[in-house]
This record gives structure tokens, C-alpha cells and sequence, in this order.
């Protein structure tokens, strides 16, 4: 799993973008447990993912309305499958509106281009 932490900072909320190959829901939820065991994401308010699995998407926006539709958005434009991308973001105390979608999508496209994937 790849993580990148602290791509994005603003009004207090930061994000981080991470993952990897996945070919289930189980790979999801054990590259989940496995980013939870840091401390700091532990913390975080929400993790963010989808993927698309032989063809079928999935997804789960953990609080975060919208951000999974947005991710998997982004993976089918990109033909990514059989890999989960993972958006993580620590609520800083302000409501970002519509920005956490741009930051969302910005991750995303931090991580297709960091990984080569996009």
C-alpha cells in the first residue's frame, strides 16, 4: 500500500490519500485495518474509498457524503481496476462546503499521478 500524507491542509481539515492493488471488499478492509494501526490515522474522521472489482464498483464514503461517488468517478475515468483508493481527511473544525470536493478529487489525482496510474 502506498500512502501519502499531508497533501492537502485547509481551515484546519488536512487530507492524505492511500492504496493499493485489491481485488475484494476483505483486501479493502484489511488495507484499512492496516493504515488504522498509525496512530494518526487512526484519529482520522473519515476514510474515504472505492474501487472496481471484475467490473462491479464499490464503495463506502465513511461520513464523508459524496466522496466515494467522486473517487470512483475518478478510477473509472482512469480504467483503474482490481485497486482501491483510499481519501482520509481530519476534520479541522470548519465545514469546507463545497471545496472537500475539489480537495478529494485534487488527493486523487495526487495519487494516480504519484503512482503512475493516471
Amino acid at each position: 500500500m502506498k500512502v501519502f500524507d499531508k497533501i492537502i491542509s485547509d481551515r484546519g481539515s488536512q487530507y492524505a490519500v492511500s492504496g493499493g492493488p485489491a481485488a475484494s471488499r476483505a483486501e479493502v478492509a484489511a488495507m484499512l485495518a492496516e493504515l488504522r494501526q498509525v496512530k494518526r490515522f487512526a484519529k482520522a474522521t473519515h476514510h474515504s474509498w472505492a474501487a472496481i472489482f471484475g467490473g462491479e464498483p464499490v464503495r463506502d464514503d465513511d461520513g464523508e457524503s459524496g466522496a466515494a461517488a467522486l473517487i470512483l468517478q475518478m478510477l473509472e475515468r482512469a480504467g483503474l481496476q482490481d485497486h482501491v483508493v483510499i481519501v482520509t481527511r481530519w476534520y479541522g473544525g470548519k465545514h469546507l462546503g463545497g471545496d472537500r470536493f475539489r480537495h478529494v478529487a485534487d488527493a486523487v489525482r495526487h495519487y494516480l499521478r504519484e503512482t503512475g496510474l493516471g
